[in-house]
């Protein structure tokens, strides 16, 4: 399903900020115990389609349940960033259901031991049997959790070893610099093999459309309650052996698609966050009495506007150079950013001079020589090309494509607007990779900018939604990923793999977002890499 829109439609909408009357049940619904200090009520604009992070199309709002209903062998660390507020702290692993670890002293394996005493929301015991079947699923079932787990070199059964109930061993295929931080990630969760088993059958040996809803984990949180589109409910395990018990008894998770309502709703005093808070809203209520805005910049992550290379004119290098220099940069920035994150064009050079990343593009707004471009390859009288949106994104997605397709039409290329649901957005856009022309993020969960190309580069992986390949980046990809960054290797290759996609652009970089949460009355709200609501160390004040 998608729906059109202009950009009238768009202006008109946003001076909407009257609570609307669909709301009513919701504010009717909240918890009478919200205003108690064992309830915090939560809005997000996006949509959990799933409880279970391994399963096909599983979208990326619903990762949070991995993180908060499912425990890893290893965590991050936490670090206090310079205006105070909390992030991961990418730099320390620190134990959850595993005390203990050691690699082999020729780094081709490591032995985890489990704490004592860990068990399941069901009370039946964690043992490296149910890790082991955990980790066996992550690699075999395909798709996004099989590739996240390929990019720390964990590809097959037979590298995951159970030494006894307690003792867990992996062997790696190569050293690598990922390994260990990729057992950090949401996707190695521990389930309870167990439970799974009891309702896993020939079709389905994963038991996927069993912990698609109904999750079997060890974690901080239960789901009491998950109705797709509306809300998911948490309620605390008071039993929970991998970390401090958290301080409130549940978390009530409502899906509100319209900022404005959120908004509203944090204002009010309603609710005691907001998640992912359009970037116009962070800004107009950075100073408003009660209400903290926690803004943090994204790692590795970059806002693109993406040409899908299986749309014609899109396989030719000079059309996409010709709408990277047709897009109006600063007016995106200004209208859909509201300034606040980091602008990605308008880099001096076409050949980078050192490798961080993301980093300037050397692409800005020049209308004469998108022109040209799109002369010189034979497209001088334009064509036609849907832009598609995810509604749930649509804070910063929708005027940006406004602003784009204006800029477009005065090139010859007209794009009309396609807005998709959220929920069937990842399938859309990542896994069928059909969208011809579509606005996109992705962030690089392992800091790295190996790992960024990894993701969003080669061919076939889920992030690469331009249906991109070059020989040369996929070898220089396998090269560096588990190269150590030290390595006098290291830093060409990436440079010449940056030198290759801002010279063929199947992604063109907009700005490097931030994450903006609002709060009231709580404390304890933690930046994570995988931009997910982590609820463990929430606690109201």
């Amino acid at each position: 399903m998608t729906f059109k829109s202009s950009r009238r439609d768009f202006l008109k909408a946003g001076t909407a900020t009257m609570l609307s009357a669909s709301m009513l049940p919701f504010l009717k619904s909240l918890p009478a115990s919200a205003a108690g200090n064992d309830v915090i009520v939560a809005v997000t604009g996006q949509t959990i389609n799933s409880l279970d992070i391994h399963r096909t199309g599983t979208n990326r709002p619903s990762y949070q349940v991995a993180v908060n209903v499912y425990d890893r062998l290893v965590s991050f660390g936490t670090k206090t960033l310079p205006d105070g507020g909390l992030s991961y702290d990418y730099s320390v692993i620190v134990p959850e259901a595993a005390e203990s670890w050691e690699f082999a002293d020729d780094n081709m394996s490591i032995v985890f031991k489990l704490r004592p005493g860990g068990k399941f929301h069901d009370g039946s015991p964690i043992t490296a049997q149910d890790v082991k079947w955990s980790f066996d699923r992550a690699v075999s079932v395909g798709g996004f959790p099989t590739v996240q787990m390929k990019a720390g070199a964990l590809e097959k059964p037979e590298q995951f070893e159970v030494i006894d109930d307690l003792t867990f061993k992996v062997h790696l295929l190569r050293p690598s610099k990922l390994t260990l931080p990729d057992l950090a990630v949401p996707v190695p969760m521990i389930i309870n093999s167990k439970v799974a088993l009891e309702h896993a059958t020939d079709e389905d040996p994963w038991a996927m459309e069993y912990l698609h809803k109904t999750p079997a984990g060890s974690g901080a949180f239960k789901v009491v309650a998950w109705k797709q589109g509306e809300q998911l409910v948490y309620e605390r395990n008071d039993d929970w052996t991998s970390g401090p018990v958290p301080a409130v008894k549940r978390v009530v998770l409502r899906e509100v698609p319209s900022p404005a309502t959120r908004r509203a709703l944090l204002e009010r005093g309603d609710v005691q966050m907001s998640f992912n808070m359009p970037n116009k809203d962070a800004k107009e209520l950075s100073d408003a009495d009660g209400i903290t805005i926690n803004t943090t910049p994204i790692e590795n992550a970059i806002y693109c506007l993406c040409p899908n290379l299986n749309f014609e004119p899109f396989k030719d290098k000079r059309v996409r150079q010709a709408v990277a220099f047709a897009i109006p940069y600063a007016d995106v920035f200004q209208t859909a950013a509201y300034g606040r994150g980091a602008p990605m064009w308008g880099g001096e050079n076409s050949v980078p001079t050192d490798i961080a990343w993301p980093q300037k593009f050397p692409y800005q707004t020049d209308l004469d020589k998108a022109k040209a471009l799109l002369e010189e390859a034979g497209y001088g009288a334009g064509f036609k090309v849907p832009l598609s949106i995810s509604l749930s994104q649509a804070d910063w997605m929708e005027p940006t494509a406004l602003l784009i397709q204006e800029n477009l039409a005065k090139i010859g290329i007209e794009a009309e607007i396609e807005k998709i649901p959220g929920a069937n957005w990842r399938t859309a856009a990542l896994v069928e990779k059909r969208l011809p022309l579509h606005l996109d993020t992705f962030g690089g969960w392992l800091n790295y900018p190996c790992y960024y190309f990894f993701w969003a580069y080669l061919e076939g992986h889920l992030f690469n939604s331009s249906n991109y390949r070059n020989e040369e980046i996929e070898t220089l990809t396998a090269e560096t990923l588990n190269m150590p960054v030290e390595d006098p290797e290291y830093a060409p290759k990436i440079k010449r793999m940056i030198e290759i996609v801002w010279d063929e652009v199947p992604r063109i970089a907009l700005w490097q977002p931030a994450l903006n949460v609002g709060t009231r009355s709580i404390e304890g709200y933690e930046y994570w890499f995988h931009r997910q609501l982590d609820i463990r160390g929430l606690k109201k004040v």
